[in-house]
């Protein structure tokens, strides 16, 4: 499994990419893809929306389950993942590039320091 060390990672198997002005993605982890199978919907609703970190944001649908998606940190869901509409196989395919979940803005930057590195995530996992 791949765990790119650029990311932050949470216990709940979100991935966190930020960018220079105070926004980030947010999608699942290659490990979290794996366990779930396969992905045949993705529904996140609250677009728009401010939440707090630990929040769920939205859920994803594979053949057997459905699991709730959780904001790493507090913040604005300013974007969904337009192509997960009809192509939500690309959180399998591509977790960490086309399968991104949606785009927000960071309210607390200070709470990023709380996620894992991709280190951390991986002794987590093991």
């Amino acid at each position: 499994m791949h765990f790119p060390d650029d990311l932050y990672y949470t216990r709940e198997h979100e991935w966190l990419r930020l960018s220079s002005d105070g926004e980030g993605i947010v999608g699942i982890t290659d490990y979290a893809q794996s366990q779930l199978g396969d992905i045949v919907y993705v529904d996140i609703p609250t677009v728009g929306q401010t939440l707090e970190a630990g929040a769920v944001f939205g859920s994803v649908e594979a053949v057997k389950t459905v699991s709730d998606l959780y904001l790493p940190v507090s913040a604005t869901i300013l974007e969904k993942n337009p192509l997960l509409d009809t192509q939500p196989e690309k959180v399998n395919q591509d977790p960490y590039g086309e399968g991104w979940m949606i785009r927000i803005r960071i309210l607390d930057p200070s709470q990023v320091s709380q996620l894992l590195r991709a280190d951390a995530y991986q002794t987590l996992i093991a």
